[in-house]
């Protein structure tokens, strides 16, 4: 396949694969497609480790990291460690967690306090420096227009850089900032999105940027089929970014009851929510996140003291849920896009890849047949 994106990134596929878990983007890289390493939840020593193993299983092939730097968060400018991060947390926010673990029967007193924080001055700086020492193809941001030093840094280094958007006036800020790629991202998404879908989303984008500069844009937001990608292609992108669909695959670090929920899941069975980062995010909607939009519910915390609160919570659940704890199980919950409907079946990564290719390919000869007709 040819696209704008299979020629800068060197790939055979028009598919890039954002995954937490290290064994997932080596195997979509090996098997044409471009897997993308979430590293924002790493310390900089942890990234090199997992960077350094990446090296070792990808034969050379191109693979890409994202760094989250939100354009605002809580403490931004200001030197703030992990412990007096967590002093900002209120005392109520603490009590509304702590009285929804018991009333699940899930004990708050056997939760573990975070250790580093995710997003923290010059965090991002750092992890940029461990990527450089790698051969990465692609540098992410996730959350608003990237920080100068990232672009200029990637610049340097040769390395496209990409930028989530979820409207059309975000993509113009990106562009005009020096971005070498966008991600239209619909509110079909897992994880940080907006309110557009995919299919209006993409195309309005392209719109948006043409009189300003030719940019790449991938299409992302519950694309988790061959069919959908294509359709991608159909709308004017240059390809897929997708999360979700490597949720429940065989090497997917996702918690075991979670997946369980996800392939019994319908596409109905999401919500966005500020109540695991404090910004909107899509989830498997839970006893979790129906609490916090329950009466009498405090209103999330700005990130990063939201995730502080939530992550050691949600964690603590996982463990308890793979282990038949019924409250937990109903706690439990996770990023996870629309898509999650036809996410039915745990399958290697390698086949994932395979079979949307081929989806792919039936698809475009669908609509070729289309235009003889």
């Amino acid at each position: 396949m040819k696209t704008p994106i299979c020629e800068m990134l060197g790939i055979e596929l028009p598919l890039l694969a954002f995954s937490h878990c290290r064994d997932v983007v080596a195997a979509v890289t090996n098997a044409g497609g471009f897997g993308v390493l979430g590293a924002s939840s790493h310390t900089p020593e942890q990234l090199e480790y997992e960077l350094a193993w990446i090296d070792e299983h990808v034969d050379g092939k191109p693979y890409g990291a994202d760094i989250v730097v939100p354009d605002t968060y809580e403490g931004k400018g200001q030197a703030v460690t992990a412990e007096q991060m967590l002093a900002r947390v209120p005392a109520a926010h603490r009590e509304f967690v702590a009285e929804l673990l018991d009333k699940h029967g899930v004990d708050a007193a056997d939760l573990q306090e975070p250790e580093h924080l995710h997003i923290a001055e010059g965090i991002g700086e750092q992890l940029l420096d461990v990527v450089f020492r790698h051969p990465v193809k692609l540098v992410a941001n996730a959350l608003g227009v990237p920080p100068q030093y990232m672009i200029d840094r990637a610049k340097a280094e040769g390395v496209p850089v990409a930028a989530l958007v979820g409207a059309k006036e975000h993509a113009v800020k990106q562009v005009l900032a020096g971005v070498d790629i966008l991600i239209a991202q619909g509110t079909e998404a897992g994880g940080h999105c907006g309110e557009v879908t995919t299919m209006v989303l993409v195309p309005e984008v392209i719109e948006a940027i043409r009189p300003i500069r030719e940019v790449p844009v991938l299409a992302a937001g519950g694309i988790v089929t061959g069919r959908q990608m294509a359709a991608a292609i159909a709308l004017g992108a240059a390809g897929a970014w997708t999360g979700s669909v490597w949720l429940t695959t065989e090497e997917a670090e996702t918690a075991p009851y979670t997946v369980r929920k996800m392939l019994a899941a319908s596409s109905r069975d999401t919500v966005r929510s500020r109540s695991r980062t404090g910004k909107p995010c899509r989830q498997l909607k839970s006893a979790w996140t129906d609490a916090w939009e329950g009466t009498g519910s405090p209103e999330p915390l700005p990130m990063p003291l939201q995730p502080l609160l939530s992550q050691p919570a949600l964690v603590h659940v996982d463990n308890l849920a793979d282990k038949g704890n019924a409250g937990a199980q109903e706690l439990a919950t996770y990023f996870v896009g629309q898509g999650v409907g036809l996410m039915s079946r745990i399958r290697p990564t390698r086949d994932v890849v395979y079979e949307m290719a081929e989806d792919f390919a039936d698809a475009a000869e669908r609509l070729a047949l289309a235009l003889e007709g």
